[in-house]
């Protein structure tokens, strides 16, 4: 039997959950939202993608500010978390079960995410590589697409082997492996709670700025530039996430 890849696990996305979308992840979005709509410089209720959405951190915040927001996720939970939170405020706000390998929404969006390193996860390059075609294809003629992720030069001033965190009474153990020449990274992480103990590992591509830039313009977009924050930071020495934003 083959085995499932890391990425397709409901139980990795459900049971992690609590360590990637904390209560600080959700507080930071407000400000982040400032930052990149400063950036994209969007029109007053602009059609908005945003591409693995998650639990809805960045789709909820724009849908509250009155833009039209399609949020697309593999996560069947996630989206439910979002879709309450929504009807809890009445928002309106499309959330669409959908794999990004096969996203297809031609000319449709004036700009699309790609928030918390939701980029890069696929073995084969070339589906990552369709994942980026396929934002091309789903945004209007001129529409700008915004990635936000962990660049490689970031990843290399920072790097920690092994790191734990605690939440809850639950704890996180991290081991990280740079493989492959400094193309891919190697993670294993081991949650304990309530005395049980879930193993997984998993790994991701690592891009710099260049290399993104260089899969960007493969994809048809122009008029790249890079960022080292939300705000619109220099991506130097620095930086503390690489944006990219680039237009169709």
């Amino acid at each position: 039997m083959t085995e499932e890849p890391w990425h397709e696990s409901d139980e990795f996305w459900q049971t992690t959950a609590p360590f990637m979308f904390n209560e600080q992840s959700w507080e930071d979005v407000p400000k982040q939202v400032d930052g990149f709509l400063a950036l994209l410089d969007l029109a007053p209720g602009s059609y908005i993608l945003d591409c693995a959405c998650g639990p809805g951190r960045h789709s909820l915040e724009l849908a509250r500010r009155g833009f039209k927001v399609t949020g697309i996720d593999r996560t069947r939970r996630y989206l439910s978390l979002a879709r309450r939170q929504a009807e809890a405020e009445g928002l309106s706000l499309e959330l669409v079960l959908e794999d990004m390998r096969l996203l297809s929404r031609p000319d449709t969006f004036d700009a699309a995410l790609s928030m918390f390193t939701s980029f890069g996860y696929f073995e084969d390059p070339a589906e990552n590589l369709q994942v980026l075609l396929n934002l091309h294809r789903s945004l209007k003629n001129d529409g700008v697409l915004l990635m936000e992720l962990s660049g490689k030069e970031i990843i290399a001033r920072i790097y920690q082997r092994r790191d734990w965190r605690e939440r809850d009474g639950a704890y996180m153990l991290e081991e990280r492996n740079v493989a492959d020449d400094w193309k891919r990274m190697n993670s294993r992480w081991i949650l304990v709670k309530d005395g049980a103990v879930h193993e997984y590992s998993f790994s991701h591509w690592l891009y710099s700025a260049r290399e993104l830039g260089a899969l960007l313009e493969e994809s048809g977009f122009r008029q790249i530039m890079f960022y080292g924050d939300s705000a619109g930071a220099p991506y130097d020495h620095e930086a503390k996430r690489l944006v990219a934003v680039a237009r169709k």
